[in-house]
């Protein structure tokens, strides 16, 4: 993250804000930069990345499901936008340990052992290290205890719109976010790769909630997309994975989409068309008759 904070304080910082006499790397001015850096990222990328998936990705035809909230767009963003500031104060902590030198991160090709190999090496270990990491914290995250202040808001939405993705408690939203932030901690990683697969991240964070369930079908049993994650959603103790169906499979939660088997959400919708269930009366362009629907209750 200093790579980010050196282009604030050139270009913002140094010449707008901060007085001349007030060193860049003093502790202070690092920890008020990174909090000014991460919020405002964080803002941006998710509400730049999740409008661009809900205008040109998402099915809107989905809003029109029985389980998709009165107003549930403005509430999603709302609660995101409550909540990551709040996500933010532990996770600069970590960004001011890594500014100050504390994590393996680095800064060209040839400091590691490997060279372009291990550039290569540690973007899939990435994946796989946070993808099992988040697996277990998720899977910890519905335990009866811990789920229902921590959790459970997360749940509220579900037929999640991409804006779900980030609509998490701090503590939830802190919790499964942390594997990528301790693994530039455990393990080598070049810092330009370190900001690309943390652009990444919140691109799959919000392409599994934006309701395209299309899946190659090479990959349906491997990847965990949003056909996937929808099922986690709605049914509650499955597909708890982030990118990849292994930890389901071996911690026996692994279930096959319901939208790749003709019994999705788009599904449903045109089944209660069908049957006159549906029309174009209430909020949601929809009036429907709730009982119509049965998800598994948490």
């Amino acid at each position: 993250m200093d790579l980010v904070l050196n282009v604030a304080d050139y270009y913002f910082f140094t010449p707008y804000v901060y007085p001349s006499s007030w060193p860049e790397d003093e502790a202070l001015r690092q920890i008020i930069g990174l909090m000014v850096v991460t919020n405002l990222g964080a803002a941006v990328l998710y509400l730049g990345l999740g409008a661009l998936s809900y205008f040109f990705i998402f099915d809107h035809k989905l809003k029109q499901h029985p389980q998709f909230l009165e107003n549930q767009v403005q509430r999603e963003i709302k609660y995101a936008l409550w909540s990551l500031p709040w996500i933010s104060v532990p996770t600069v902590a970590l960004f001011f340990a890594e500014v100050r030198g504390y994590s393996k991160l680095y800064d060209r090709v040839d400091e590691s052992p490997l060279g372009w190999s291990g550039l290569i090496f540690s973007m899939v270990s990435f994946l796989f290290f946070t993808d099992m990491c988040i697996y277990w914290i998720h899977r910890f995250l519905h335990h009866k205890l811990i789920y229902k202040n921590f959790h459970k808001p997360h749940h509220v939405w579900k037929i999640p719109s991409p804006f779900a993705s980030h609509a998490f408690h701090p503590v939830d939203g802190f919790l499964q976010g942390l594997p990528y932030h301790i693994y530039p901690f455990l393990f080598p990683l070049h810092k330009v790769l370190y900001l690309v697969l943390y652009v990444f991240v919140n691109i799959w964070t919000i392409s599994i909630h934006d309701g395209d369930y299309r899946v190659p079908s090479l990959m349906q049993q491997i990847i965990n997309g949003s056909a996937h994650h929808t099922d986690h959603h709605l049914f509650f103790d499955y597909n708890y994975g982030q990118y990849f169906t292994l930890w389901d499979r071996i911690g026996g939660s692994y279930r096959y989409p319901s939208a790749l088997m003709g019994n999705g959400p788009h599904d449903h919708i045109k089944k209660l068309m069908a049957k006159g269930k549906l029309n174009s009366n209430s909020v949601n362009g929809n009036t429907i008759n709730k009982n119509s629907v049965h998800v598994k209750k948490e």
